[in-house]
């Protein structure tokens, strides 16, 4: 048995044990140590990059690695086999993904802006904000000699007493602590109730000072991303907030590789569990405790996730998903408690899914489009969310159509040499001189943050300011000289972004042809699924009044410079709208109204899903979007009359 260190820029060191020849990928996932390995180990995308400072490993110069890095000790760990003791160094770079991942901040006012005026169009739209649970006030005469009833005879006639009910429910987890609850606090207590199909249930109990709030949890599980929200149910009010990266991630960035891992032996329970013990629980009691509540408190959770982050999630064989004809083990799941999945909440908490529509449009979605509004209005609108996958929903208040898109990781920093997620020293926003060919760039992180990569909104801007300048031709090939446009001996052209010494990086931050053209397949992905769409209904592109755009690929694109790589359809920039993550915001209204919960299953059930490889031209318009901004210039008209 070998020793194996992993020591890290910010906190403590970690140590595993391992065989003479065990990978060391494999090693840091055992040890569960945040290694970023968007392509699950195969070496593709040389993200798992590790510095060797002691000791031997059996690791392979790849294309990925530099000779100067590599004589400076640089590895990729999933290619690295253990010889001896060793040391290794896992920059921040490789770990970030798991504790500083940007998402949506609630606490900005833009992102508070758009949660408010989310929920106001809701309840404008008609639907109630209001749920199934109540809290009551009871006071009960305390037993004697002379009145000996039994507590659980006493606590329902109470509660009767306020409720104006039948004989109220009591499961036998509440049966279990009543007595010695109703001792403590003297019989005077405060009853959460739930009420559904006329029955009453008891759901907690809590002592007559504690605050009167019933908690309850909002979480979006995204590929990459989780964020999570606790709220008062009574009042919608936000309590706490939290986010991180999804601990499923070290398993591949996408859910094709997730569903791979799933079936090895053990490794649909260590995928729960890197979601349930490692990222859920661990944002719960981070919430309670911002908010000064006990997470036994809280009553109800409500999750918006993709078809496989559902399964994965609960434990559900998911293969099918990826196999021909994609059928998934549900689209709606009912009667899920909290006690079943191992929750730090109160073990009767109901655990609602928001539902999905195929294998590769799921909850996340719907919850989305809820709270995007199309569902009511008479305008034509289309909801994209761009992440991990690429959906999109085209209708109205009469019909809605989804479809999703093998838009790939590109959007969050995927397939991109110098792509990276949205978090610290990612360059998220980029502006280039015509002249000069200098970028001025905006970094996620406190001023003075170095750039270590560029996250998706930052490539979409880098890409579409390329292309102004005339620094690439439609095609992502370099077309001008400069000190930032150099090539390599086989003729790949690149363009430096940062140089050396103005980065926080081992090399130069620069973005490849080769990145160019990856992400023209991701644009062009999105584009060709809005044209297939559109196209098998017989409409214009024109039709469309709005557009609302979610997702976390960075704090909001440049729709502009979208619409210049031609990744959106070239229509009147105030027709576009980002609405943040869309997903939290419907998942918050499904937990706090029981109206909003059903009017979701309602737009599940009647949204149609096209499957765009059953469509004849869908490929056709795939290549014709994978230039910039497209083959066919009439498409975009307000880039041919500049």
């Amino acid at each position: 048995m070998f020793k194996v260190t992993f020591h890290f820029d910010s906190s403590e060191d970690v140590v595993s044990f391992a065989q003479e020849g065990s990978n060391l990928l494999e090693i840091a996932r055992e040890a569960n140590v945040a290694i970023d390995a968007p392509c699950s180990g195969n070496a593709a995308c040389g993200k798992c990059k590790v510095q060797l400072v002691n000791g031997s490993l059996d690791s392979p110069k790849t294309i990925h690695i530099s000779d100067e890095e590599f004589a400076q000790g640089w590895r990729l760990s999933c290619v690295s086999k253990v010889m001896s003791d060793v040391e290794v160094i896992v920059p921040d770079i490789a770990s970030a993904y798991k504790s500083r991942m940007k998402v949506a901040d609630l606490d900005s006012p833009e992102e508070i802006r758009i949660f408010e005026e989310t929920r106001k169009d809701v309840k404008n739209a008609g639907i109630l904000m209001a749920n199934d649970l109540d809290m009551i006030r009871v006071t009960m005469d305390v037993p004697t000699l002379e009145d000996t009833m039994p507590d659980n005879e006493r606590l329902i006639r109470a509660v009767q007493a306020v409720k104006a009910c039948d004989r109220p429910k009591i499961p036998f987890r509440v049966v279990k602590h009543l007595s010695a609850l109703l001792r403590e606090y003297n019989y005077d207590v405060t009853v959460v109730t739930r009420s559904y199909d006329d029955v009453v249930e008891i759901m907690g109990i809590f002592g007559k000072d504690e605050p009167l709030v019933v908690p309850g949890v909002a979480i979006d599980i995204g590929t990459t991303t989780v964020a999570a929200i606790e709220v008062d149910m009574l009042t919608g009010k936000i309590l706490a907030k939290a986010s991180t990266g999804n601990g499923q991630i070290r398993y591949g960035a996408d859910v094709i590789n997730r569903i791979i891992e799933s079936e090895k032996p053990g490794g649909r329970q260590k995928l729960q569990d890197a979601i349930i013990k490692e990222t859920l629980n661990p944002l719960i009691l981070q919430m309670s405790k911002a908010a000064g509540l006990s997470s036994r408190r809280i009553m109800r959770l409500c999750i918006a996730s993709n078809t496989t982050m559902n399964h994965l999630l609960l434990g559900v064989y998911a293969d099918p998903i990826r196999m021909e004809p994609y059928i998934p083990s549900f689209y709606g799941i009912r009667d899920v408690y909290a006690r079943d999945l191992g929750l730090p909440t109160f073990p009767n908490a109901l655990v609602i899914f928001a539902p999905n529509i195929g294998s590769y449009v799921g909850g996340d979605i719907t919850a989305g489009t809820f709270a995007s509004g199309i569902w009511h209005r008479e305008t034509m609108s289309l909801f994209i969310d761009l992440g991990t996958n690429g959906e999109l929903v085209f209708g109205n208040s009469e019909f809605m159509m989804s479809c999703a898109c093998s838009a790939g990781p590109a959007f969050e920093g995927g397939d991109i040499s110098c792509g990276m997620r949205a978090t610290d020293g990612a360059i998220e926003a980029v502006e280039i001189d015509k002249d000069t060919m200098k970028p001025h760039c905006k970094v996620i992180g406190d001023k003075g943050q170095k750039p270590v990569g560029v996250c998706g909104s930052g490539i979409i801007d880098l890409i579409s300011e390329l292309f102004r300048c005339g620094i690439i031709n439609p095609k992502g090939k370099f077309v001008r000289e400069g000190e930032r446009v150099r090539h390599d001996k086989y003729g790949m052209g690149s363009y430096v972004i940062a140089f050396r010494d103005e980065a926080a990086s081992v090399k130069d931050v620069e973005i490849t042809e080769a990145d160019i053209d990856n992400f023209m397949r991701a644009k062009g992905a999105i584009f060709s699924a809005i044209r297939t769409m559109l196209g098998s209904l017989d409409f214009p592109v024109d039709i469309i009044d709005d557009v609302y755009v979610a997702g976390g690929i960075g704090s909001g694109i440049n729709m502009r410079n979208a619409i210049n790589i031609g990744m959106f359809p070239d229509i009147p920039i105030e027709k576009f709208h980002y609405i943040g993550n869309s997903s939290l915001s419907g998942a918050y209204l499904m937990m706090i109204s029981t109206q909003a919960e059903e009017k979701v299953n309602q737009i599940a059930q009647n949204m149609t899903y096209l499957e765009l490889s059953n469509e004849p031209g869908y490929m056709d318009e795939f290549v014709a979007s994978c230039f910039i901004p497209h083959t066919d210039a009439d498409l975009f008209p307000s880039l041919t009359m500049k």
